[in-house]
């Protein structure tokens, strides 16, 4: 029996980055959850309804990928649904400090749950959920980057019909 893994974030939006490492990480687990953090200190574009709504929709195809939210500890959380396993992707080593502190705490806080790190294809090593974000705000392209709903959700929410155009 394969272990059960978590990968947390706040997805607000989801990414074809995200989808990556889901796609390879799903392949090592019997179950992934995303698992979407509320974060009263954040102003998502997308509630966390909707969040689920456009995660869901492109993570179907994968029996063994689920959507769930927390609040609190990640450990805790993971402790809850049984997953011995946290899944987190590094882009840079940029990422590669603030990681392995988080890492160490959830270690030292849950000794018997694991940190697994998965490095994204090239393609997506540059792709981050701000950066489309912003993309769109300023009218960009972000086909390629985030699933087709995600552009056509960020379209609607970014330039509404009936707003001046840029």
């Amino acid at each position: 029996m394969r272990p059960i893994a978590v990968y947390p974030g706040t997805f607000d939006p989801v990414t074809n980055g995200h989808l990556d490492l889901v796609e390879r990480g799903r392949r090592h687990f019997d179950r992934l959850i995303l698992a979407i953090l509320r974060n009263e200190d954040k102003q998502p574009v997308f509630s966390v309804p909707e969040r689920i709504a456009l995660i869901e929709d492109a993570v179907s195809g994968w029996p063994n990928v689920g959507v769930d939210t927390f609040d609190g500890l990640l450990v805790d959380y993971a402790k809850r649904i049984g997953a011995s396993v946290i899944l987190r992707g590094m882009r840079a080593l940029s990422d590669f400090e603030y990681e392995l502190q988080m890492a160490m705490m959830n270690r030292r806080l849950a000794p018997d749950v694991e940190t697994v790190f998965l490095v994204p294809s090239e393609t997506y090593s540059y792709v981050s959920s701000r950066l489309v974000r912003e993309v769109a705000r300023l009218g960009g392209n972000v086909e390629g980057l985030v699933p087709a709903a995600v552009a056509a959700a960020l379209a609607r929410r970014m330039h509404p019909p009936g707003s001046p155009s840029r």
